[in-house]
């Protein structure tokens, strides 16, 4: 073999090892605390019942009732799901 060959296979093969290694290899959070890249979710996506929209739970508006908690994309949903009406006569 050439020695740009080896050069290009033990290049290729490097990388190979950093992805493989970067895979499963785990992250430091800011207190120092070790976590895993698949377990990095910051928010899960919840259902407006009115519409069915799917929203981020931490942007979409809540209402408890009887013990439970509903989430809505807005204020025109939340209003028609309570029964109010949003709008003059």
């Amino acid at each position: 073999m050439s020695p740009v060959r080896l050069f290009i296979l033990g290049v290729l093969s490097y990388i190979a090892w950093r992805l493989i290694r970067g895979l499963g290899q785990k992250k430091r959070t800011e207190n120092g605390q070790r976590q895993s890249r698949s377990s990095g979710v910051k928010d899960v996506l919840v259902e407006d019942p009115v519409c069915h929209t799917l929203i981020p739970k931490g942007q979409a508006i809540r209402l408890r009732r009887q013990g439970k908690t509903f989430y809505f994309c807005s204020e025109k949903c939340c209003d028609t799901f309570t029964g109010e009406s949003g709008g003059e006569e």
